[in-house]
């Protein structure tokens, strides 16, 4: 009878694995990447030239040209006062304006060598957030030297 009694009390041996604890770090996970992955992605879409001479000769008449001056001032060549300085607020209107319009209009950013190159880059991400599918970026090229 003893013998009967001590078999009862012990436990069978769990051969199984507890997952829960793998569910939570899971989780965590998920939550992480799904958090991280929009800052990874943000960007400005910048289409380069293939061709060797590539690239326009200047803007076209249908262009909108955003300037960025050595102050890092912006200006854009469309509305009445194409001579003062646009704030952010104004150029995404403009642009968005003139998009809605003709979404095919090409816009170009045109910047003094002397600027921050952040007031570039946030002049294409204003274009682009106002609906803009390309930006591109006039350039003066390069002197040719003489062999």
């Amino acid at each position: 009878m003893i013998k009967h009694t001590r078999s009862r009390n012990r436990r069978r041996l769990m051969a199984e694995i507890n997952v829960v604890p793998y569910i939570d770090v899971m989780l965590v996970l998920l939550v992480i990447f799904m958090v991280t992955a929009p800052l990874i992605t943000t960007g400005v879409k910048v289409n380069l030239p293939r061709e060797k001479a590539g690239g326009i000769a200047s803007p076209t008449v249908d262009s909108v040209v955003i300037t960025v001056d050595a102050f890092g001032d912006y200006y854009i060549d469309v509305g009445k006062e194409k001579h003062q300085p646009a704030s952010d607020q104004i150029l995404y209107d403009r642009i968005r304006v003139v998009l809605g319009y003709k979404p095919d209009t090409p816009i170009l950013v045109r910047a003094d060598n002397q600027v921050d190159y952040g007031k570039v880059v946030r002049a294409m991400a204003i274009a682009q957030s106002a609906g803009a599918p390309e930006v591109g970026l006039i350039t003066v090229p390069p002197e040719r030297r003489e062999p």
